[in-house]
């Protein structure tokens, strides 16, 4: 996450109480008798240079995703790989048909609250299954290391909290943590394992796109840069550069928002992929929107590519991104997320059913509230298995739940936002 790193300072905007899970109070460090400024990804260029040599061992020796998924079944006791820097493995195992859907994932915390940064890391994890239009996890396992900064009285506070919110977000999930691993290091690390043995039929592999269909974008963008303004209102030399497009309250609700937004599991969007024929999905986290789309797009066995022309971003953000220069390529779709939502491909027929289903779901369920569901952010046309932003995109600017631009009807998800698709 760049030069994201936490503060435990605590603290809560004004309307978003009803946002947080029940009984939940926001962290802050001071009362439990800690210092108030408490504190404690490799390039995805290089990452898939590294996991090439994976390919070598996968059964037809070609790296295309696509044929092994199609001969699905066939193959026992080896990997099929939804394709490097993808999501999942998915593992056949020798007893009819089933299948081991795995993978892992860990990060340094981001948000000053050590309990929501627990369920942030959850949700993170589960959501790789997601993805793949799977909903039910059979186990987690935790990864957790513990600063060896820290003294006895920060451990024994902060990390039980961090760990009580890893395990709640499992238990929404319908899952539950049943081991891990534990050590000491020089920085405080979050993480986990997810595992479910599925059959074929509770899995979407992310290969099936087709000319014509849409791309649909499942939670805004820019948690980035908010956890970073948000830490900047406590740096003057920072804070200065960006105080001509935003206020301190507009910086605090959308750091609020972020952290809302990265603690919802997307189970809602992958339980959905499957009732609206989903043809193939991935979750945008490290890499950005057109990292993850490059390479959901590369997946696919036919010759397509993603064109995006709305980008959904929490309000304020797009401003403080370019008042920044060049260090968050908000809108070129280069800033990283976490926890991101999933970006799924769509019959065009299904993509405005899909997202207002999100919308009355998430509102419903007092989960994601008013800057919850879906949005319509592109096409998938005839191509060279490539992404691209267009040169200028529409920018939804989605207000932060507890705002009083929030409060008011969001149309966002609506067929006629989304225009220039055809």
């Amino acid at each position: 996450m760049g030069e994201t790193i936490c503060d435990y300072s605590g603290g809560s905007v004004a309307g978003t109480e009803g946002c947080f899970p029940p009984g939940y109070k926001p962290f802050k460090p001071e009362e439990h008798g800690l210092e108030r400024g408490f504190r404690c990804k490799v390039p995805q260029e290089a990452l898939l240079k590294l996991l090439a040599g994976l390919e070598s061992d996968r059964a037809d020796g070609t790296g295309k995703a696509g044929d092994q998924a199609s001969e699905f079944g066939q193959h026992h006791r080896c990997a099929v790989f939804p394709g490097v820097g993808m999501d999942c493995c998915v593992i056949p195992l020798r007893h009819g048909g089933l299948s081991l859907v795995q993978t892992t994932d860990f990060f340094y915390p981001l948000v000053e609250d050590p309990y929501m940064m627990g369920r942030i890391a959850c949700a993170n994890v589960l959501s790789d299954l997601y993805a793949m239009g799977i909903t039910e996890c059979d186990n987690m396992l935790m990864l957790l290391s513990v600063s060896q900064k820290m003294n006895d009285k920060d451990r024994e506070k902060v990390m039980p909290l961090m760990i009580r919110g890893f395990r709640d977000a499992a238990e929404e999930g319908g899952t539950s943590v049943t081991g891990g691993q534990t050590v000491i290091n020089p920085w405080i690390i979050v993480g986990g394992v997810a595992s479910v043995v599925c059959q074929p039929n509770e899995f979407i592999m992310p290969d099936g796109a087709v000319p014509g269909d849409v791309l649909v974008l499942t939670k805004p963008l820019g948690t980035q840069v908010a956890v970073n303004a948000h830490q900047w209102l406590e740096q003057p030399e920072r804070w200065n550069k960006i105080k001509l497009v935003v206020t301190k309250e507009e910086v605090k609700e959308a750091y609020q928002e972020a952290m809302f937004s990265m603690a919802t599991l997307n189970r809602t969007a992958a339980g959905l992929m499957h009732k609206f024929q989903a043809h193939a999905a991935t979750d945008v986290t490290g890499f950005g929107l057109l990292g993850h789309a490059n390479n959901l797009a590369a997946q696919q066995r036919n010759e397509v590519a993603f064109v995006i022309h709305n980008l959904p971003i929490i309000a304020k953000m797009t401003a403080i991104s370019k008042a920044c220069g060049n260090l968050f390529n908000l809108v070129q779709g280069t800033s990283a997320e976490t926890s991101g939502g999933l970006l799924v491909c769509l019959p065009r027929e299904q993509a405005a059913k899909f997202c207002s289903e999100m919308k009355s779901q998430s509102s419903g369920a007092g989960g994601q509230g008013a800057s919850g569901g879906a949005w319509i952010i592109g096409i998938v046309e005839k191509g060279d298995r490539r992404a691209r932003i267009i040169d200028k995109p529409r920018i939804i600017e989605v207000p932060p739940r507890g705002s009083q631009a929030a409060n008011q009807d969001n149309s966002s998800t609506s067929p006629d936002q989304n225009p220039n698709l055809s």
